[in-house]
C-alpha cells in the first residue's frame, strides 16, 4: 500500500467524525427547539437530549483516540481536537439547558426563549454547513459567509437574552427570574460556542489556504 492510499481513509474517517458530530449539534439544536415549542413530557424529551449529549460525547472520545493513534492527519491535531470540543461545548449547553427545565419544574416556556432557541437552531445549521465544507478548501468564500453569519446569530441571540432578562427583572417572582435567567445563560452560551466552532474553522482555512 503506498503512501497516498495509507492516508485517504485517514482523512475521510476523520471528517467523517467531524460531520457526525456536527450532525448530532444540529439534531440537538432541532429536538431542544421542538421541546420548548411543545413543552409537554418533560422529562422524556430531557432525556431524548442527554442521549443526543452522550452520543456527541462518544464521537469526542472516538476521534481523540484515533488522533492519538495517527501520526499523519489531514488538518492538525490540535485544531480538530479544539473543533471537536467546540462542538461538544455546544451540545453540553444545550443539554444543561434542557435538564434545568426539567429539574426547576419550569412550568411555561417564555416566547423570548423561544426565539433564542430558534437562533441556536439557524446557528446549528451554519455551524453544520462550516464543517462538512472544511474537507474542500477551495469552499473559502463559503466557509467566510457562513462564519459572518454564524457571528451575527450570535449578536442575535445577546440581544435577545440581554432584552429577556432585562424583562424577567420587571416581575416579582425571585424563583422564576433565578431559574429563568440561569436557562437563558446556558442557551446564550451555545450560540457563542457556535461562534468558537466557527473561529477555529476560520483558523483552520487561513492555516491550509
Amino acid at each position: 500500500m503506498g503512501f497516498k492510499e495509507w492516508i485517504i481513509p485517514q482523512e475521510k474517517h476523520f471528517f467523517s467524525m467531524l460531520d457526525q458530530q456536527a450532525d448530532i449539534v444540529l439534531e440537538g439544536a432541532e429536538t431542544l427547539l421542538d421541546m420548548v415549542k411543545n413543552f409537554d413530557n418533560v422529562a422524556e424529551r430531557r432525556d431524548a437530549m442527554k442521549d443526543i449529549e452522550h452520543r456527541g460525547d462518544s464521537i469526542v472520545h472516538e476521534l481523540s483516540e484515533a488522533l492519538n493513534r495517527t501520526f499523519v492527519t489531514p488538518i492538525d491535531h490540535d485544531d480538530m481536537s479544539k473543533l471537536a470540543s467546540r462542538l461538544d461545548d455546544v451540545l453540553d449547553y444545550m443539554e444543561s439547558a434542557a435538564h434545568r427545565m426539567w429539574s426547576y419544574e419550569i412550568k411555561r416556556i417564555p416566547p423570548d426563549m423561544i426565539k433564542l432557541v430558534e437562533v441556536l437552531v439557524d446557528s446549528a445549521k451554519e455551524v453544520n454547513h462550516v464543517v462538512k465544507d472544511l474537507k474542500n478548501f477551495k469552499k473559502k468564500n463559503e466557509i467566510t459567509k457562513h462564519c459572518i453569519e454564524i457571528n451575527r446569530l450570535e449578536n442575535v441571540g445577546d440581544d435577545i437574552t440581554h432584552q429577556a432578562v432585562a424583562d424577567l427583572f420587571k416581575t416579582n417572582d425571585v424563583l422564576d427570574i433565578i431559574k429563568l435567567k440561569e436557562i437563558y445563560e446556558h442557551l446564550e452560551m451555545a450560540t457563542d460556542k457556535c461562534e468558537d466552532a466557527a473561529d477555529v474553522i476560520k483558523d483552520i482555512f487561513a492555516k491550509n489556504s
